[in-house]
């Protein structure tokens, strides 16, 4: 249920950092830069979890692309499920 609730958390910081670019959002512009900032951050985190895990984010059962993308969306909270499920099967 944790990682469910941070995911939805992930998608709000996305989501508002993409829709201050389409509209004007009612918050002050300060808030939107650092929204914007902590998105690209995360982003960027993301894309070294995929490089440096890439052996777990490879476990997804679907094809290897959805599991890059998910992983850049929501980064260990993406594979570290499936990583623990892996360990404890063994």
């Amino acid at each position: 249920m944790l990682y469910f609730f941070n995911k939805l958390l992930l998608l709000a910081v996305y989501g508002v950092a993409l829709g201050s670019y389409a509209m004007p959002l009612p918050l002050s512009a300060d808030v939107i830069y650092w929204v914007r900032i902590v998105a690209v951050v995360l982003l960027a985190a993301h894309l070294l979890e995929v490089v440096f895990c890439f052996r777990k984010v490879a476990l997804h059962k679907g094809p290897l692309f959805d599991s890059v993308l998910l992983t850049m969306l929501f980064g260990f909270l993406h594979w570290k499920p499936m990583a623990d499920a892996a360990r404890n099967t063994r």
